[in-house]
Formats: structure tokens, sequence, C-alpha cells
């Protein structure tokens, strides 16, 4: 099945992580500069999505419960072409968002997204 976003095996373990802390987890990406442009991991329901924002996709990591990755609607309509892949490097993020605290940060790598996967997306 074809899929907007994905994570990286070492994304996936730092959720894990921050689930068995936090409970169930949320990502928002919004279009802001600096650390606002980096994907935000959130408590489920902490953050307030609207009616402009876009559900990418539920993340199914093992052992936790799928985790939604929204998307400001502005920032949609300029990535709606690409494959997102959630990662996670060193270095300070946010403090907003839940890994700001580990010494780590989530960080977006994209692609284009091929003919067949847009074709599938609809």
């Amino acid at each position: 099945m074809t899929q907007r976003a994905d994570l990286t095996p070492a994304a996936a373990a730092l959720l894990r992580r921050l689930v068995s802390h936090h409970g169930p987890v949320m990502f928002h990406q919004s279009g802001g500069c600096c650390d606002g442009s980096a994907p935000m991991c959130y408590p489920a329901g902490e953050f307030r999505t609207g009616t402009s924002d876009v559900l990418l996709g539920r993340l199914e990591v093992d052992g936790i419960e799928p985790v939604p990755v929204w998307m400001s609607g502005p920032q949609f309509e300029y990535w709606k072409h690409t494959h997102l892949t959630i990662d996670v490097v060193p270095g300070r993020g946010s403090g907003f968002s839940l890994e700001a605290p580990e010494g780590v940060r989530f960080l977006i790598r994209s692609r284009l997204l091929t003919d067949e996967e847009s074709a599938a997306l609809g």
C-alpha cells in the first residue's frame, strides 16, 4: 500500500521510548521556519489540528499504537508530490517536541513520489 509517510528504524525505536514515558503520540509538520519546519512529536491530542491540516497517514510501529502524521494545509500544497521519511539525528530540536530532552531531533527526509505512487494516492 502506498503511503505518504514512513520512518526509519532509529525513529521507530525513539518513538517506542517516548511512548513508554508519555503514552500515545502524534506528529505535526508545519511550514514554519527554523525548528518550526521540523516534524514535531506531541502526546496524542496535545496539539489541536485544524480543518486545513492534512492527515498524511498513521505510522505502524511494533509495540505501540499507530502514530498519526499531520501536516498543515499550506505546507501540504508544497509537499503533496513527496514521500516523507521521519528520521532521527543527533542535536537539539525544538523545546516543544517530546524528543528535545533526549539530545536528538526528528528530521524529515523527502523524495518525489513516483508516477505510480502518485496515481495510487489519488
